[in-house]
């Protein structure tokens, strides 16, 4: 603390740690500083004295975003590749898939947004180099304009894993007696895939689809700091650099209700998908 203020008189040290409340007990320091994380009250920034609940509601339109946007592209292209690759196993297909799928895993983000930025933004001119602009008040366009490269670049990665899990997880159920019986029966490939296949396959998929969504929320530091995004994961960024430890708490606890959060959705998730999961 006294690096923060080391011009300071006794007096005033003494003042600052009395309304930081930071010379009582550190219990006590723990059990209101979690009562006021249950009411919205984070503290306050050691830097800018703004309330760190008000900053993460400045910040937390683009990181939502952000996330939504990497997820969005993770599902609509992740899910279908692993459908088509488990369905055409040990096909043309399937590799294709199986070498994206690897490449995409392994690709670091930060280098993967750096060339989206040079073929994209500097070199064809379609989107903005960085900066975020809000669906509410600049309208669909511009927001697309802007959250197209952030939200490939947090994507791709998430895509990839989603379309193994699928893939070996479609691979796993074709192989069941229930499946073979269906096509004794004579039932059409496609309808044995829809009917009998998907639902089943779906369980490992959906929990890998809540671990991504989890992940994605703190993947976002990386992709918000290279495309200049004013969201949670850049303000965490700047907050360890100038050690505002209240910000950084704050963000930590965000972080991890939404990852508890998100797991309880995927096990409530669980009952619906499959009628033998029962909870008490």
């Amino acid at each position: 603390m006294e690096d923060y203020i080391m011009y300071a008189t006794a007096e005033e040290i003494e003042e600052i740690r009395e309304n930081m409340g930071i010379n009582r007990p550190p219990v006590e320091q723990y059990l209101s500083w979690l009562g006021g994380f249950f009411v919205g009250e984070l503290g306050k920034s050691l830097f800018t004295t703004e309330s760190v609940s008000l900053l993460v509601s400045q910040k937390i339109e683009a990181t939502l975003s952000t996330v939504l946007s990497g997820i969005t592209i993770a599902l609509v292209f992740g899910v279908p590749m692993g459908i088509l690759a488990g369905w055409k196993m040990n096909t043309w297909i399937d590799r294709s898939v199986m070498i994206f799928a690897v490449l995409g895993f392994a690709i670091p983000g930060f280098w993967l947004a750096f060339n989206l930025i040079f073929v994209f933004s500097l070199k064809l001119g379609w989107f903005p180099v960085f900066g975020f602009r809000s669906l509410i008040t600049d309208g669909p366009i511009e927001f697309l304009r802007y959250i197209t490269l952030p939200g490939i670049t947090l994507g791709v990665a998430f895509m990839a894993l989603i379309a193994r899990m699928t893939r070996s997880s479609l691979v796993e159920v074709l192989s069941e007696d229930y499946i073979r019986t269906a096509r004794a029966k004579g039932l059409s490939e496609r309808v044995v895939l829809i009917r009998h296949a998907l639902r089943a396959a779906s369980m490992p998929v959906v929990t890998v689809i809540g671990l991504v969504f989890a992940a994605a929320v703190t993947g976002t530091v990386i992709t918000e700091t290279v495309f200049a995004i004013p969201g949670m994961g850049r303000m965490f960024v700047k907050a360890v650099g100038d050690r505002d430890f209240p910000v950084i708490q704050g963000l930590m606890m965000i972080f991890a209700t939404s990852y508890v959060f998100v797991n309880l959705f995927v096990d409530i998730l669980y009952a619906y998908l499959d009628p033998r999961v029962r909870y008490s």
